[in-house]
């Protein structure tokens, strides 16, 4: 994994397919000294085949032109993406040339709502509060023809944990997946630009240290905080989204 923001162009014409990470924010303080940060998660679940570069958005680092990368992923943060920070508006309008090229794009979390903000999205806190813990995602009919999704079970856990949403997709759209509380978790626009609500990147682990972290506002909230310790279970299919979009990029870029 490199952490570096200038972009050198390879003329192999059998290198690796380069993806960048935009890095938008940091996990809680104890999970990173743990397990790392939410890049290193990403990186984990990418194919190693892959030429990853690392870029913190968040600190002001630029990714260059997205015409410079076969894939791009973007993480969660916690961040706000209606408080509309410089730096988030600005990758949102990066991450359009990127869809508007045809360069795929897998956004998470933040990512996925940033990235329906910036294809002209509403995005803002979900009316019910909050959703956290392994949590049942079901796919649409769209989602059996799609390039990522097709080959996944029609229901399957993933984790989440979100306060906000995208409220209003954007023209265009195609919803692939929902659940009873968030009735956008999932979409694609255009032929290769997917935003997911839930965690991939999240293992079990990570998913269980996050609720007792959050515990004390659970509670505060009026969720059950044990119940939803107690509810976590891996979620290897949401994991796949990782693997199977790394190998979309990497038969894209041959």
């Amino acid at each position: 994994m490199q952490e570096d923001n200038t972009v050198q162009p390879n003329p192999s014409p059998n290198r690796k397919a380069r993806v960048v990470v935009l890095k938008t924010g940091s996990t809680y303080p104890s999970l990173l000294a743990q397990f790392g940060d939410f890049d290193d998660w990403f990186v984990r679940g990418l194919s190693p085949e892959l030429d990853i570069t690392v870029t913190n958005v968040e600190a002001g680092e630029l990714p260059g032109s997205p015409e410079d990368w076969d894939g791009i992923v973007v993480t969660g943060s916690p961040a706000m993406v209606s408080d509309r920070a410089d730096w988030s508006e600005n990758t949102g309008a990066w991450l359009a040339r990127a869809v508007a090229g045809e360069i795929p794009v897998l956004g998470v979390c933040y990512g996925h709502q940033l990235l329906a903000h910036a294809l002209g999205g509403e995005v803002g806190y979900h009316p019910q509060g909050r959703e956290t813990g392994t949590h049942e995602v079901e796919l649409l009919p769209a989602a059996d023809s799609d390039a990522l999704f097709r080959g996944l079970p029609a229901i399957f856990p993933a984790q989440l944990t979100h306060r906000q949403s995208v409220l209003r997709l954007p023209t265009g759209a195609v919803l692939l997946g929902r659940n009873r509380f968030e009735p956008n978790q999932a979409f694609r626009i255009g032929p290769c630009a997917w935003g997911v609500q839930f965690h991939p990147e999240f293992t079990d682990t990570v998913m269980r240290a996050y609720l007792e972290v959050q515990a004390p506002d659970l509670t505060r909230e009026g969720l059950d905080a044990e119940a939803l310790i107690a509810g976590v279970k891996p979620a290897p299919d949401a994991s796949s989204l990782l693997p199977r979009f790394s190998k979309l990029v990497m038969e894209r870029a041959r």
